[in-house]
């Protein structure tokens, strides 16, 4: 499943804190888990794509960044977040 608009809207629909919520941080992090998702199916069928490897560890990174802002911020919504996600 590629990352498409629908997708994208279906995501900040199931974590935006209102109606024209896109750039919360729990909307953030639940795009970029979507994104690692798809990029680590893209893997399956291209192992040697370093590129697009770099660009995971990026994604990676920011999202853990993001999680541990949440986490200090909002200890609630970090762990309502991570078991929505399976983080």
């Amino acid at each position: 499943m590629s990352f498409t608009a629908d997708v994208k809207k279906k995501v900040i629909g199931n974590f935006s804190r209102h109606e024209k919520d896109t750039g919360s941080t729990e909307v953030q992090i639940a795009l970029m888990s979507e994104r690692i998702k798809n990029l680590t199916e893209h893997f399956k069928n291209y192992p040697k794509d370093n590129n697009s490897k770099r660009g995971l560890l990026r994604l990676i990174g920011r999202r853990k960044r993001l999680l541990r802002y949440l986490e200090k911020t909002d200890p609630l919504k970090y762990e309502e977040i991570t078991k929505k996600l399976g983080i």
